[in-house]
């Protein structure tokens, strides 16, 4: 007589949030609220709430834009980015590092 394999059906699974309930309402879109119809690529102050610090474009979820308007948002924003009304890059992403050794060698000196 064979044994059969106990598949793991002793453990009680478990739930993959791990944590408290984040449940509750989503932030009302900006431009629904203010019943804005197309999103301007020149309101730069605007535009701003959309980019982080490093001058990436933010999800909806973090910002809490609508489908239509989060795709406007981000045509906007690059089309200024375009113009030169917007960086592509915000100024806390273009300092200069450091070198602090490594990589292949360009600044030693030769043997």
């Amino acid at each position: 007589m064979a044994k059969q394999r106990n598949s793991g059906a002793s453990k009680p699974r478990r739930d993959k949030k791990g944590g408290p309930s984040t449940g509750g309402r989503r932030k009302p879109c900006l431009f629904c609220k203010d019943k804005v119809e197309q999103v301007d690529y020149k309101d730069i102050a605007t535009l701003r709430k959309f980019i982080s610090e490093r001058g990436k474009i933010r999800s909806r979820r973090i910002t809490g834009a609508c489908r239509r308007h989060q795709n406007q948002v981000a045509l906007a924003v690059k089309r200024s980015r375009e113009l030169g009304l917007l960086p592509y890059v915000n100024e806390s992403g273009k300092e200069e590092r450091e070198r602090t050794g490594g990589g292949r060698g360009r600044d030693r000196e030769e043997r």
